[in-house]
């Protein structure tokens, strides 16, 4: 197949939509594929020399107040790259505004097309504005709508967007590299380093920003015993770090530094209400550490509560707080729902989670051929 992958976002970027495209990419090429990657134009030129296949870069301009974020401007580039490489099928990434563009052009060029939805743009519309959050789920049925097929990565996700009236959703989960994160990468001299005097170490890893709610953390630093690990940058960093004066802040990581850090802490704990799976729960799981996360979203698939972690109220410091003093109280619990967590996750590889996608790319294939017919 010739499939052209419309994201919003793609490596060097660091997110899940980049993560997710970029798996998706490496995958169609190792089952002899051919894919085509459009996404938005990052500063650095030679970012695409390790990809694993072509890239077209559209222009685009920072996120105001997230630079870190680029948004793609109005471009021709999109119909014509997906003209010029025959495309059998379009998967879209997260679209909202390069893949509204994407869309349009399949839907032009006769071409079907499968989007993945992955963001809640709607919880982040009323965390940073307020508002908006009607405007976003209209543009998300426009595209969702327009797709021969949603992938939703979560049962929270399905259920959000059937409740908006977008239908045709598969669920469609995401894979982790049980090979890169594993408990055998725990670090004693690390764990030296960042807890001198022999802390527990609770660790948050994403994005610092506000829907993340890294703020939660504050209480569950206070435990005794504890010492804060954040890694991740973003536009609420010098914030967190007011907010968490005894905490160590990591800044970005990535590969198999970042695997050293999840191997070696004791406790995860994510804190965003807003993730539609929530990749970082999966790589914890996989290093063989407990979660702490909230009762929402992603989280609720993929924690099994009492078993490979905790799940808590959203935006609640208290139960979080209580949460991580109850694991940090039981190094036998903590160790029993590292080891379940683990188990878990086993088989959920990016190469079964390929093939899966794979399989509904072909699905949708011949639905159009019925329809033709």
């Amino acid at each position: 197949m010739r499939v052209v992958i419309v994201t919003e976002s793609f490596p060097p970027d660091v997110n899940g939509v980049a993560h997710c495209a970029l798996q998706t990419a490496r995958h169609l090429v190792r089952r002899g594929h051919t894919p085509l990657v459009i996404a938005p134009a990052v500063a650095d030129p030679a970012a695409d020399a390790d990809a694993p296949c072509a890239v077209v870069r559209v222009p685009s301009l920072p996120l105001p107040g997230y630079p870190q974020v680029r948004v793609a401007l109005p471009s021709r580039r999109v119909a014509a790259a997906i003209a010029a490489h025959r495309a059998d099928l379009v998967h879209l990434a997260g679209p909202f505004v390069l893949g509204v563009r994407g869309m349009t052009a399949a839907t032009r060029l006769g071409i079907p097309a499968v989007a993945v939805y992955q963001t809640d743009l709607a919880g982040y519309a009323r965390t940073y504005v307020g508002t908006g959050e009607g405007a976003a789920w209209r543009r998300l049925r426009a595209v969702h709508g327009a797709a021969d097929r949603t992938l939703a990565p979560s049962s929270a996700a399905v259920r959000d967007l059937e409740a908006h009236g977008i239908g045709r959703i598969r669920l469609w989960g995401r894979g982790v590299d049980t090979v890169r994160f594993r408990p055998g990468l725990r670090d004693d001299a690390l764990r030296a380093e960042l807890a001198p005097d022999g802390e527990l170490l609770v660790g948050y890893v994403g994005r610092l920003a506000p829907e993340k709610r890294v703020d939660l953390l504050a209480g569950a630093g206070r435990v005794p015993g504890v010492r804060l690990v954040v890694v991740g940058d973003g536009p609420s960093g010098p914030a967190l770090r007011g907010a968490l004066p005894d905490a160590r802040f990591l800044g970005r990581r990535t590969g198999d530094d970042l695997a050293r850090i999840f191997a070696s802490l004791d406790v995860f704990v994510h804190t965003g209400p807003f993730e539609t799976f929530c990749q970082t729960v999966q790589e914890a799981m996989a290093s063989g550490v407990p979660v702490v996360a909230p009762a929402a979203g992603g989280p609720l698939d993929l924690v099994d509560h009492g078993r490979t972690g905790l799940l808590v109220p959203p935006g609640d410091p208290a139960a979080l707080r209580d949460a991580v003093a109850s694991l940090a109280a039981s190094p036998e619990l903590r160790a029993a729902y590292g080891r379940a967590g683990r188990a878990t996750v086993e088989g959920r590889t990016w190469e079964a989670l390929g093939d899966e996608l794979i399989g509904h790319y072909l699905e949708v294939l011949r639905e159009r051929t019925v329809v033709a017919a």
